[in-house]
């Protein structure tokens, strides 16, 4: 029997649970709506979900957004949730549960699981790109997570995609590469009232043109900084993480619009190979709750 442990994987929209042992044994799985208004509401989401399973884990392993200081606790900002910035949370959890809690950003999480575990195994430089509320990732270098002196590599919300435009908002890689832009543009297209889910939009995808355009402009966009990646770091492989990545049209529409990006690249009129392997994240949305797992054992 291995350590069991709760593990929460904390996003903009959801919060995912499950009772985690032995890294790739996943129980009790469940998920709750966000809180959006305080740290207090978010304590007492996370107290509420211990309390029920307390007595069959040793402690909390949890990735959320943001520049996380694994060794104190800290979210030091650029959380979806914004409330969580400057808190360190992980001491804060502790008092309020009466347990261990150790934090990881949620892309390190995931770049965690898929190279100890998943679809990064045996990479040397490799990343994930996790899809969701902005964009989240993790790097894995020389075959080591990349944490730097403020937590910050991975954090691909926060590249600019346009430096013509560079001071505004909309062109940093969070607003044009994430599941929000895909939603947000779909609506907006349709001209509805009415917000979808990732759910109900794949639902409608593949009979609805408006969300299929909206679909091919969202993979393209990622495709274009997974060729800017590949030049940065000179990456071997790239997994495809988030919630809609569990769609497995999304990780082959993004491969297909990669080769177009290349063969219009100079790269592609040269004919110089571009080699990089996309593909899915093995652990999909159970990467998070895996990763944080790991990341418990090595810090806690």
């Amino acid at each position: 029997m291995g350590l069991k442990l709760l593990a929460f994987d904390v996003g903009g929209t959801e919060i995912k649970y499950g009772i985690v042992e032995n890294a790739l044994t996943i129980t009790d799985k469940g998920f709750v709506p966000s809180p959006k208004d305080s740290f207090d509401s978010f304590a007492n989401t996370i107290d509420s979900i211990y309390r029920q399973y307390k007595d069959k884990v040793e402690g909390i392993a949890m990735s959320l957004p943001g520049f996380i200081d694994v060794k104190n606790g800290r979210c030091n900002g650029g959380g979806s949730l914004r409330y969580n910035n400057g808190l360190s949370i992980g001491p804060l959890l502790e008092e309020k549960c009466g347990c261990k809690v150790v934090l990881e950003n949620d892309g390190k999480a995931a770049a965690l699981a898929e190279y100890r575990y998943g679809a990064l195994q045996g990479c040397g430089n490799a990343a994930v790109f996790e899809i969701g509320t902005g964009v989240g990732g993790g790097l894995i270098i020389n075959g080591q997570i990349v944490r730097g002196r403020h937590s910050t590599p991975g954090e691909f919300s926060f590249l600019v995609s346009d430096s013509r435009e560079f001071y505004d908002y909309a062109n940093m890689l969070g607003n044009n590469c994430s599941t929000t832009f895909l939603l947000n543009t779909y609506q907006r297209r349709t001209g509805s009232s009415e917000p979808i889910d990732g759910r109900e939009f794949f639902v409608r995808m593949p009979e609805d043109p408006i969300a299929q355009e909206t679909l091919n402009e969202l993979c393209e966009n990622i495709a274009k900084q997974i060729y800017n990646l590949y030049w940065l770091l000179d990456l071997e492989k790239i997994a495809i993480g988030g919630g809609i990545s569990r769609q497995p049209i999304v990780t082959e529409k993004i491969k297909e619009k990669f080769k177009e990006v290349v063969e219009k690249s100079f790269t592609g009129q040269h004919h110089f190979q571009v080699e990089i392997e996309i593909v899915p994240c093995r652990f999909g949305n159970d990467a998070n709750l895996i990763g944080s797992y790991i990341n418990y054992l090595e810090n806690r």
